[in-house]
């Protein structure tokens, strides 16, 4: 289990990065761009690609998954900022209805009573984490129609989701190989949206975006790297996994928001975060079931 802890570590520290980005005057694009040039280096020291083996790859695929994995990257850090770590944690994490509801409606998977329950409590969890109060994670006033990031960020890891398990489905290429082509190309086209900005002097270039991108990128493949090797280590229990990684990221990031950071929370968002440990629980059981 210390892989999955690990993981969870890295996954808030992502989190806690883009909530720190604000205070340091970090433009949340540029550390993003940068990012994915730290995940490939680690991504070929660790992993050692096939490159050859890309041939039998859709490039389609890699390409949608290329242009949506920064800019949700964006929209993830704006939802952060606005909503908080907390509530974009557990949009994060019950985004996970939507591949499942995908096996059902494209891949013939069965649909059990029980998945349904857990779907039922996660669509409540997010419900009820929405920020319908006039007030951001801060305490300020919050901007108008603030709950779109989180919907966005809900729909957008759920889409993600979905394209990654079909790249999956390619047995003739690694998955790791697949993961360095998808992080080459976001930072390929990441890079020539950064060099537009500043050629069109929309923000200015500094070095220390690059080093806050490079621990954002330490951070971003920490979370993969431990996840994947959890998996290795308990591959008689995937649901144990599943369950302890997502229910760990909602609990840890919910007490570092409310702890560290001050969000503010009303009673129907807390029970919110209980309703989302819920669901996926019940989503675990019902896969071995």
């Amino acid at each position: 289990m210390i892989y999955v802890l690990l993981s969870v570590c890295c996954s808030v520290i992502v989190s806690v990065l883009l909530k720190l980005a604000r205070r340091y005057s970090i433009d949340i694009f540029q550390a993003i761009a940068w990012n994915y040039s730290i995940a490939m280096l680690l991504t070929w020291l660790f992993y050692k690609p096939h490159l050859s083996s890309l041939q039998a790859e859709p490039m389609y695929l890699y390409g949608v998954l290329a242009v949506l994995l920064p800019v949700l990257f964006v929209i993830i850090g704006l939802s952060v900022k606005i909503t908080g770590i907390v509530r974009t944690d557990i949009a994060q994490r019950l985004s996970l209805f939507i591949p499942l509801i995908a096996a059902f409606l494209l891949f013939n998977e069965t649909f059990t009573w029980i998945k349904f329950a857990g779907l039922l409590i996660g669509v409540f969890a997010i419900i009820c984490s929405i920020p319908w109060q006039k007030q951001d994670a801060n305490g300020g006033p919050a901007p108008a129609n603030s709950w779109i990031y989180l919907v966005v960020v809900f729909l957008g890891m759920g889409v993600i989701d979905v394209l990654f398990k079909q790249v999956a489905l390619f047995k003739t290429v690694p998955y790791t190989t697949s993961l360095f082509a998808i992080y080459g190309l976001a930072f390929v086209i990441s890079q020539v949206i950064l060099l537009f900005m500043v050629a069109t002097k929309r923000i200015k270039f500094t070095i220390r975006h690059i080093f806050f991108g490079w621990v954002l990128g330490i951070a971003n493949f920490g979370n993969i790297l431990f996840y994947l090797k959890a998996h290795q280590a308990l591959s008689g229990n995937p649901s144990t996994v599943f369950s302890a990684m997502n229910i760990g990221v909602i609990t840890l990031g919910a007490l570092i928001g409310l702890i560290v950071f001050k969000e503010k929370l009303s009673a129907l968002n807390k029970f919110g975060i209980i309703l989302a440990i819920v669901a996926i629980v019940v989503i675990a059981y019902s896969q071995t079931h």
